[in-house]
């Protein structure tokens, strides 16, 4: 249900059929009305979808009316498909450019550094932009990115969404498939969400504004069809996985200031310090030496001169992650991590959440990416550590795996009371993930210096004011929505100095009361039709429409029926 001129976000679960939708859409896949054994012809798939959008869509579709370019989703594979004389970065793209808007996209992409490379020799982060830019250059009719965040740093995401929302014209159609949900937030101009059960069916909701389509996706419930799809909400606030349990701050450790030059890049860190019970969330872009500083933690690489690092029990979860284990997801498990995989603890925590049973009987070499990224955090939290180093573990997962995965990590670090310095891209993720942030900044690649651990609040004002991006937070989930560029919501955070706006601890023990009381009066039982009243209601105040008297006069007999 795409329309011209405006950017249709797609939002689901891995193996729902949002790359499936793509190919339809773009003409690669015929629609088979769900007869995969007797599929039929087009006049009568029109004929279904008669006096509906996709109607003239598709028409267009069958008269090769209309041109759609796509950005797949699996950009590592871009190298092997390639085929031709040239495999040249600038080559490849001037052969395609067929619009006025190429320079501005190698600027915008950051693609002139690499325009005299072959593709052969860039890295996942490049590919993904020379992928964009490709696809942006060229003229057609419809524009379709499959996840076009992955490997990307929050700069660059926020670059790449720019460029995408550029294409835009009266006549053509933008299509994005996206799990970064403040990305999506950002690009989107309407949303439809994708539910049902992976690898067996999906559907697609209605179209919806951006805030209601990705808050629905949260919530698990379409309250316009009265369904709910998940049995429960995703929506989190901040800090709210250890309000179980006690904090345990007792134990204090530092680490000195130290400097490391790897080839032409040169990394300075300030000395910090940190705490059981505590995550730190480095923040910086691709290049800036996140990943470098992680293994001078874990000993992998040993700082310049004569410093010295105190000598810890490390678990590292990797940013790349190579199978070469030759046996089962189960075997893997009884080999490295046996005690913890046993214990009924871990399980409830750590394994049970993130559906390890789906595939634990696979053979390891053959999971998805997302499967091995879930099976390299259960890896990292199933050793026994004091510090946990854990590289991007958002890569690969769909919205609903990265907010389970937060949650898990999280819960986790306050049960055992260790400590866990985390690189993460996606805000959402960081800012629910994070106690404390560190700032990475500098020249990429070039010289970049890590700042000392600082507050969440202050840590994200810093990093967003070096990306001149602003964040405010929803009223209802609490996420962080990105701001448009020079919006009245911008400048009035710029001015006042602050770039985010996170819920604070007031507002958070009143939606945590808020919650119990639904809770209490069961309205996970209730039909959504009245549940969505209180928010119609704001939304709507100056005049009542019947259906609205209807379901306050429901509203009404259930409060009388809970006694309250």
């Amino acid at each position: 249900m795409p329309r011209p001129g405006q950017v249709l976000g797609l939002v689901g679960t891995n193996g729902i059929g949002k790359s499936t939708a793509l190919k339809i859409l773009s003409g690669k896949l015929k629609p088979n009305l769900g007869r995969y054994d007797n599929p039929p012809d087009w006049e009568e798939i029109l004929r279904y979808f008669r006096g509906s959008e996709l109607q003239n869509y598709f028409t267009k579709v069958l008269e090769d009316d209309l041109k759609a370019v796509v950005k797949p989703q699996y950009v590592d594979q871009i190298p092997r498909a390639v085929k031709g004389p040239t495999k040249n970065v600038g080559d490849l793209i001037k052969a395609r450019a067929q619009l006025d808007n190429m320079e501005a996209t190698l600027d915008n992409l950051e693609l002139r550094q690499v325009q005299n490379r072959d593709i052969d020799h860039l890295s996942g982060g490049e590919l993904q932009r020379f992928a964009i830019g490709l696809v942006c250059v060229q003229k057609a009719d419809v524009y379709m990115f499959d996840e076009p965040s992955s490997y990307l740093d929050v700069k660059q995401r926020l670059a790449a969404a720019r460029s995408i929302r550029d294409l835009l014209r009266p006549d053509d159609y933008v299509i994005v498939v996206e799990h970064d949900l403040s990305v999506l937030d950002y690009l989107s101009d309407f949303i439809c969400v994708l539910y049902g059960k992976p690898a067996v069916y999906g559907v697609v909701t209605l179209p919806s504004s951006v805030r209601e389509g990705i808050n629905i996706f949260l919530d698990g419930h379409i309250p316009t069809e009265n369904l709910r799809f998940r049995e429960e909400s995703l929506t989190f606030r901040l800090a709210e996985a250890g309000d179980d349990f006690v904090i345990d701050k007792a134990r204090a450790f530092r680490y000195p200031t130290m400097e490391k030059t790897l080839g032409n890049f040169h990394l300075k860190i300030d000395a910090g310090d940190f705490t059981d019970s505590e995550i730190i969330v480095m923040m910086g872009e691709n290049g800036t030496g996140k990943t470098t500083f992680c293994k001078m933690l874990a000993g992998a690489e040993k700082p310049d001169g004569n410093v010295s690092i105190p000598r810890m029990n490390i678990s590292m979860k990797p940013q790349k992650i190579t199978p070469k284990f030759q046996g089962t997801v189960r075997q893997l498990f009884f080999k490295k991590i046996k005690a913890a995989f046993l214990s009924p603890q871990f399980q409830t925590d750590v394994y049970k959440p993130l559906k390890i049973d789906d595939f634990i009987d696979q053979e390891v070499q053959n999971l998805s990416g997302g499967e091995l990224q879930r099976v390299a955090i259960v890896l990292a939290l199933g050793m026994p550590a004091d510090i946990y180093l854990i590289d991007e573990p958002s890569a690969y997962l769909d919205s609903e795996q990265r907010i389970v995965a937060a949650k898990v990590i999280k819960r986790f670090i306050m049960h055992t009371k260790k400590t866990a310095f985390i690189v993460e891209h996606d805000f959402i993720m960081a800012t629910y993930l994070a106690d404390r942030v560190i700032v990475f900044d500098g020249k990429p690649s070039v010289d970049a210096h890590a700042n000392a651990p600082e507050s969440l609040v202050t840590g994200c004002n810093s990093f967003l004011r070096s990306l001149d991006v602003t964040f405010r937070r929803d009223p209802n989930s609490y996420r962080p929505r990105i701001n448009k560029y020079n919006s009245q919501m911008d400048q009035e955070q710029k001015l006042s100095g602050n770039f985010v706006i996170l819920p604070r601890g007031r507002e958070m023990k009143r939606a945590s009361q808020r919650d119990m009381t639904h809770q209490r009066l069961g309205y996970d039982d209730v039909p959504g039709a009245v549940l969505s009243f209180s928010a119609m209601r704001r939304e709507r105040p100056r005049r009542m429409t019947k259906r609205a008297r209807l379901q306050r006069q429901a509203w009404f007999d259930l409060k009388q029926e809970c006694g309250s």
